[in-house]
């Protein structure tokens, strides 16, 4: 039998993202409703750690729906990585009788939550937060959607210098693995390329870039770059240019961690309302070890092995989409 749950803990961990204060809100508040007392641990797991742990009331989550970053800070934590480090975060998950934990991060901090929830049948929620868009299971993640609007506005700007000087910018952007952003903003700020890690063995996505990308009527190109250090990012497609193709003025812009501060928008608050309601009604619900996600606009529970191991695709057909509107 369940054992009942009185007490949650929660934690922000990883990079932080847009968003992630109004999940703290939403999971805060959503448990008080329900009669849950609330514990914030501060500095994710490293907090777990050193005990940095407080009681949470309605009042510690006013005023942060519209505030970037995580009032309860985020830190790596090797330590947390052993065997030593994960039993010295339960010794005192136990002292403060916490009965359920709600991750807030990305694949590593929900890896995190699965050793917890293994080792210790401790019940876990977790909620999605990167910006990357790279969790399987769920269409979006918290700060994606701010990070997207932030990197368009950035290239918004870029483009009336590249106009200017007739010159092909290579703008790089986070991602990592996975190339939504870097696809989605050359969508939508009109870009003449994305290159991307999901195509890094398919083609030479720079030469098609060259001959699809460039004519006699565009005198000036942008081209976003995911960062994966496999394709090299910026810096190495505007060096082959310039070994390459020396008749074109080249420029880079890396956006760096601008990409994941600012105010969340609207959807990404939304979402992070819904997720975080949904983390507690999920644990009041009997549902443990599994990530939010929302598929279709609808809820849904992702088991952390899903959510973890598969790789999210990228919409190929999207790809198409931006050759044919780049022309």
């Amino acid at each position: 039998m369940a054992r009942r749950i009185n007490c949650i803990g929660i934690l922000t961990s990883g990079g932080d993202a847009p968003g992630m204060n109004a999940a703290i809100r939403a999971v805060t508040r959503t448990a008080i409703f329900n009669g849950l007392k609330v514990k914030g641990i501060y500095r994710g797991y490293k907090g777990l750690i050193t005990n940095e742990i407080k009681d949470f009331k309605t009042e510690n989550v006013s005023n942060i729906v519209q505030q970037g970053g995580t009032i309860l800070k985020t830190a790596r934590c090797p330590e947390f990585k052993t065997e030593e480090g994960r039993a010295e975060a339960w010794k005192n998950i136990c002292d403060h009788e916490i009965d359920a934990l709600i991750v807030i991060g990305g694949d590593g901090s929900l890896s995190g939550a699965r050793l917890l929830a293994q080792e210790f049948d401790m019940p876990c929620i977790g909620i999605p937060a990167t910006i990357d868009n790279d969790l399987y299971g769920t269409d979006t993640t918290l700060g994606y959607d701010t990070a997207l609007n932030t990197i368009v506005e950035t290239v918004d700007k870029i483009r009336d210098t590249a106009n200017s000087h007739e010159r092909i910018f290579f703008v790089e952007v986070m991602g990592r693995d996975a190339g939504f952003l870097a696809l989605n903003s050359a969508i939508a700020s009109g870009a003449e390329a994305a290159i991307i890690p999901e195509h890094l063995t398919q083609e030479d996505q720079l030469a098609v870039f060259i001959q699809n990308g460039m004519r006699k009527s565009k005198n000036s190109s942008i081209v976003l770059v995911s960062e994966n250090p496999e394709l090299g990012g910026a810096m190495h497609y505007a060096e082959r240019v310039r070994n390459e193709f020396p008749q074109f003025d080249v420029r880079v812009s890396i956006l760096g961690h601008m990409q994941r501060g600012g105010r969340p928008t609207a959807h990404d608050r939304i979402i992070a309302g819904r997720m975080g309601a949904a983390s507690i009604e999920a644990l009041l619900d009997g549902q443990r070890n599994v990530m939010i996600g929302i598929r279709n606009d609808e809820i849904v529970y992702v088991p952390f092995n899903t959510a973890i191991k598969k790789d999210k695709p990228i919409d190929n057909h999207l790809m198409n989409v931006l050759h044919m509107l780049s022309i």
